[in-house]
């Protein structure tokens, strides 16, 4: 609980934290509200969404798709890249020699920061629900529309959004154990979130394994998790697996990563 406490104050007094977490935000309501409002008022269209699509897109019942829907790729991206900040910069401040000489177990080390990282993701999910809640009342309000508050979809949506959140931290820790610092393991990730995967998917349309290949990746994975739980007409969410595969799918990446991250700190990394 000690290396939990040490490594939230760390976080929570990094702005990067605060940084990536307000952009993400930016981009949430941005790309979920402010472009589609736009869009609407203006009477065109936004990504090829018809009109009654775009007004139920922002009303506040299907807040919880609009949470999850920017996770498989963009707000993944952003969450990996945290999580490898916060593993991979302690290797270049010294701060895991100093840890693993004089402070804890490294086990207990690697769990501290695991755990912070999870608060973190779990009050990011919950700021990206209350602002795109914020942002959908106030929209079905200027309307006129006739609106209610988020129901059990919302539930099993938010569910779905911390599962691929963890996913793509976990993936996050794994890189920066992996590279030993910030630089290439935020390089690699981004890389992978955002180009590999999707040029994997423009192959895989000319060869079928390869395609069967992208639907059980991370980021396919996840944005399979997305699609099964309502979170429609965004880069990266697909429908091809169930959403119970794709959650299995993810937890066993989440336990995966994790695990090799803590065997390398533990094994490799002996001062």
């Amino acid at each position: 609980m000690g290396s939990v406490k040490a490594e939230l104050l760390r976080l929570w007094k990094w702005p990067a934290t605060w940084v990536l977490i307000g952009v993400w935000l930016v981009m949430t309501l941005s790309f979920g509200y402010v472009f589609n409002y736009i869009a609407l008022d203006g009477g065109g269209n936004a990504r090829g969404m018809s009109q009654q699509q775009l007004v139920s897109a922002m009303q506040p019942e299907n807040v919880g798709a609009a949470v999850v829907r920017g996770l498989p790729m963009f707000g993944g991206a952003i969450i990996l890249v945290l999580a490898a900040l916060a593993v991979g910069s302690g290797y270049g401040w010294g701060t895991w020699k100093t840890t693993l000489t004089a402070g804890p177990s490294r086990v207990s080390a690697m769990a501290g920061t695991l755990g912070a990282l999870a608060v973190v993701v779990v009050v990011l999910v919950a700021l990206t629900f209350a602002a795109d809640l914020a942002a959908a009342v106030t929209v079905a309000s200027l309307e006129g529309w006739d609106w209610s508050l988020p129901g059990w979809a919302a539930v099993e949506a938010l569910g779905a959004s911390l599962l691929i959140a963890a996913m793509w931290t976990a993936f996050g820790v794994f890189l920066g154990v992996v590279t030993k610092g910030p630089a290439l393991a935020v390089g690699l990730g981004l890389m992978w979130a955002v180009v590999t995967e999707n040029l994997l998917r423009g192959v895989g349309s000319l060869l079928g394994p390869v395609e069967s290949l992208t639907e059980v990746l991370p980021g396919g994975t996840a944005g399979n998790l997305a699609g099964a739980v309502g979170g429609s007409g965004a880069p990266g969410v697909l429908t091809n697996l169930s959403g119970t595969t794709a959650a299995l799918l993810l937890l066993g990446y989440v336990v995966v990563f994790t695990g090799a991250a803590t065997l390398l700190k533990v094994r490799r990394d002996l001062v």
